[in-house]
């Protein structure tokens, strides 16, 4: 597992556990907006450390009540991971995966993010955690969102038999091509977000950016 440094607010190297020692801090900031300081997280022994617009707190890894982790694409970064952390107090915090740089770029931090979510799940564990851990979209959420589909691929299906009936062969071929494009852009976000418990050792995948693969292998 790496472990990530600040420079200059935002995370931008790595370091091995080996190195660092196990109780070291793990660190990870993000800019959720071009306006504004970094959003600041950092794993510590006495808990997770967060300093966000001005506000700061320490919450020991006992008292988070509830992690959820979902899948939040935008049209400027599609691969955007989010995790909502709450505390057993009330408090809530949210972790994006990707950060402001630009008005026009919006960079991934797939493996810091990853890296620190997966930490911080081990150190909730050995805290003797007993979180409620869940991850996607909620089930009322899901559920409306799945029949919006239905409802959508019915009158899409309608569109395309009156093309053809019609003998209107670029009107079904365009329907086609952008009945493709939605299924690939839609459908993964409902597959992703599918309403799921899951456990601090068995982290779901399609929720998490892709781990950085060994360059040696």
């Amino acid at each position: 597992m790496c472990l990530n440094r600040w420079n200059g607010g935002l995370p931008t190297t790595l370091q091995d556990r080996s190195e660092a020692g196990e109780g070291a801090p793990v660190r990870y900031a993000y800019k959720a907006s071009l306006i504004g300081s970094a959003h600041q997280f950092e794993l510590t022994d006495d808990g997770l450390s967060w300093r966000i617009a001005g506000r700061s707190g320490v919450w020991h890894y006992a008292d988070i009540s509830a992690v959820k982790l979902s899948y939040r694409p935008v049209s400027m970064q599609q691969q955007r991971f989010r995790a909502d952390i709450d505390n057993a107090k009330g408090g809530r915090i949210a972790i994006l995966s990707t950060s402001w740089q630009t008005a026009t770029l919006v960079a991934p931090q797939g493996h810091l993010y990853r890296d620190f979510i997966v930490e911080l799940h081990r150190r909730m564990q050995a805290a003797g955690s007993t979180a409620r851990l869940v991850g996607g979209l909620g089930p009322k959420t899901y559920t409306a969102a799945l029949a919006l589909l239905a409802c959508l691929a019915v009158a899409m299906t309608g569109l395309l038999v009156m093309a053809l009936l019609a003998a209107n062969w670029m009107g079904a071929l365009f329907l086609v091509g952008f009945a493709a494009l939605f299924t690939w852009q839609v459908g993964g976000f409902v597959t992703r977000n599918r309403p799921r418990r899951y456990r601090f050792d068995q982290l779901p995948d399609g929720l998490l950016p892709k781990p950085v693969r060994n360059q040696a292998q």
